[in-house]
């Protein structure tokens, strides 16, 4: 996470930002006095929100588990190579 005080912030709003969103890497603002705070791009946040709404899903998790474990002893589930053909996939 790159780091910037207030004040280098305010003088490179625009940069700070792009730089934000292109890199995909928050951005920690430095408050002299505290309350210190974090810039992300809105497709990065949506992301974040998704992953904690799957890790605070039991069944979700459960599934997860199971299938990693299936993986693991051999038993999880191969696709044809009718389905691993994407350009297949574009033809229907």
């Amino acid at each position: 996470m790159h780091e910037m005080s207030v004040h280098k912030f305010r003088n490179h709003l625009k940069s700070s930002i792009d730089r934000v969103v292109e890199d995909h890497a928050p951005l920690r603002v430095t408050r002299r006095g505290g309350g210190d705070f974090v810039v992300l791009s809105a497709a990065d946040w949506e992301r974040e929100q998704e992953t904690l709404y799957v890790l605070q899903n039991r069944t979700l998790m459960k599934q997860i588990r199971r299938s990693m474990k299936t993986h693991r002893e051999g038993r999880g589930y191969v696709p044809s190579p009718e389905e691993l053909d994407l350009d297949a996939v574009d033809r229907l």
